[in-house]
C-alpha cells in the first residue's frame, strides 16, 4: 500500500484543522491551504530500530501511533511490516496534535482503521475518533455525546456497529470526609456507547456514581483548584454476557459492569478487590502485595483469564515525573479469577526486557498462537513474547518518541 501524508500537516491553526477534518464529506481529502505551506515537505514519522528478531514471532503488521517531541519526526499513525524494518502505511496528525489507539478492526463487516486524534492525551483531553477504509478514505468520525469531548485511551468498534469511547469531565466535590477540601476539582472518567451512524448516546457510566473517590492511590493536590485525576479511565472492554470491563490507573482496579444498569459487578486489585490477590508459584505479587499498580489494557481471555499491562510506576499526578513504584520494572500479567472462591491468581508475567519502568501507558495484545505483543508505553520499546516467555522481538523508536499503544494485525 502507498504511504499516505495527511495534507493538514500544513499552517492551520490546530483547531482550524480539526474542524475541517470534521467536516469532510465521507471519503474525502483536504486540499492544501496555499501554495507555501503546500510546498513545506511534510516531517517524517520515526521509524523503529529493531533490536531482536528470533524465529516464531507473529507474521502481522505491526500498528503503531508514534508521538513525538523530537522537531525532526511527525506524530501519527504508521503500519510497519512484521519485522519492522518497512513501512507498509503512514499519515501524519495536524501539527501540535497527537495519536492513540490507532489499529484494525471491522464495521459492517469490512475491515477498517481506526485511531484517536486530538490534545491532552493523559489528561482532559480533546479529540475525536476516526474510521478510515483500507484505502485510507475516511468513513466516520465519531464524538463523544452530551458535551464531552473523545478521549484517547480507548476507541472500540462492537459487533452491533457501535462505538465504547472514553471521556474525562471535571467537576467540584466535596472531599472533607478525606481531608480535603468541601470545593476540590476532580476528574471523574465516563463510558458512553455511540451508535456510529447517528452519533446517540446508547450507555453511559460515570465513574462517580459508582467508586468512592477513597478507592483512589493518587494523593490529594495541595490546591483545590487543583483537579484532581483521581480515578484516570483508561480502558473499556467487552467482556460477555452484557458486560464491560472498564480499567481506572489511579485505582489500581478494574470494574466489571453491567452493561444494561451501570452496576459494578466486581472489582479486581486496589483498595476494595472482590478477589484475594495471590501468585502462582514462581510468580511475584508487588511490594503492595497486589498483582498490579498503576496498570492498563485489560484483555479478557475467557475462562475467567484476563491479561494486563502493569505499569508499577506513576509520576506525581500523572506528569511522569517523580515516579513512584511498586516494582523497579513495569511487566505484563496474566490473571486467573475463581468467582466461586474469591481468588485472583498471577500466572504469568514477562518483565520488561531491559528492567525499565513505564511510568504511563501501554499494552499488551494477545496474539494467536499464545504470543503477547507489548508496547511499553512511555518507554520507547515494543516487544513480543512466546508463549512459554521467551522473547522474540524487541524493537525501538528514536529517543524522545513513544506510542500508547502497539498492536499486531494482518493487513493487505
Amino acid at each position: 500500500m502507498p504511504t499516505f501524508s495527511l495534507s493538514l500537516r500544513s499552517a492551520l491553526p490546530v483547531a482550524a484543522a480539526a474542524a475541517l477534518l470534521g467536516a469532510l464529506p465521507t471519503g474525502a481529502t483536504a486540499a492544501p491551504a496555499a501554495s507555501a505551506a503546500s510546498a513545506v515537505k511534510p516531517l517524517p514519522l520515526p521509524g523503529l530500530t529493531v533490536l531482536t528478531d528470533r524465529p516464531g514471532a507473529a507474521h502481522g503488521d505491526l500498528f503503531v501511533s508514534p508521538n513525538s517531541t523530537d522537531p525532526h519526526y511527525a506524530s501519527g499513525v504508521e503500519i510497519l511490516s512484521p519485522d519492522g524494518r518497512k513501512v507498509v502505511w503512514s499519515q501524519a496528525v495536524p501539527a501540535g496534535q497527537e495519536a492513540a489507539d490507532f489499529r484494525k478492526q471491522y464495521y459492517r463487516g469490512r475491515p477498517v482503521l481506526t485511531w484517536w486524534q486530538g490534545t491532552g492525551l493523559g489528561g482532559l483531553a480533546t479529540g475525536v475518533d476516526v474510521i478510515d477504509d483500507a484505502h485510507g478514505h475516511r468513513i466516520a468520525t465519531v464524538h463523544a455525546g452530551h458535551g464531552y469531548s473523545a478521549d484517547g485511551h480507548e476507541f472500540l468498534i462492537t459487533p452491533q456497529g457501535t462505538a465504547l469511547v472514553l471521556a474525562y469531565t471535571e467537576r467540584t466535590a466535596d472531599l472533607r470526609a478525606l481531608g480535603g477540601s468541601a470545593h476540590q476539582k476532580v476528574i471523574d472518567g465516563i463510558v458512553q456507547e455511540i451508535d456510529i451512524r447517528t452519533g446517540k448516546v446508547l450507555f453511559e457510566w460515570n465513574s462517580a456514581d459508582h467508586v468512592p473517590y477513597a478507592q483512589s492511590e493518587q494523593p490529594l493536590p495541595a490546591s483545590p483548584d487543583t483537579p484532581w485525576d483521581w480515578f484516570h479511565i483508561n480502558a473499556v472492554k467487552l467482556d460477555g454476557n452484557g458486560r464491560l470491563l472498564v480499567d481506572a490507573r489511579n485505582t489500581w482496579t478494574a470494574y466489571e459492569v453491567s452493561r444494561r444498569s451501570g452496576a459494578v459487578l466486581w472489582q479486581l486489585g486496589g483498595k476494595a478487590s472482590t478477589f484475594k490477590e495471590v501468585a502462582a508459584p514462581g510468580q511475584r505479587l508487588n511490594t503492595a502485595d497486589r498483582i498490579f499498580a498503576w496498570q492498563h489494557d485489560p484483555e479478557p481471555l475467557g475462562g475467567g483469564r484476563y491479561s494486563f499491562f502493569d505499569n508499577e510506576s506513576a509520576g506525581q499526578a500523572n506528569t511522569g515525573s517523580g515516579a513512584v513504584a511498586e516494582l523497579p520494572y513495569s511487566r505484563t500479567v496474566t490473571v486467573r479469577i475463581d468467582p466461586r472462591t474469591r481468588t485472583a491468581t498471577l500466572e504469568r508475567a514477562d518483565n520488561q526486557p531491559l528492567g525499565l519502568s513505564a511510568s504511563s501507558q501501554g499494552d499488551a495484545q494477545p496474539l494467536p498462537g499464545g504470543d503477547l505483543l507489548v508496547g511499553w508505553g512511555s518507554l520507547p520499546y515494543l516487544s513480543e513474547f512466546g508463549r512459554g516467555g521467551k522473547l522474540l522481538f524487541d524493537a525501538a523508536f528514536p529517543a524522545g518518541v513513544n506510542t500508547y499503544r502497539a498492536y499486531r494485525f494482518s493487513w493487505s
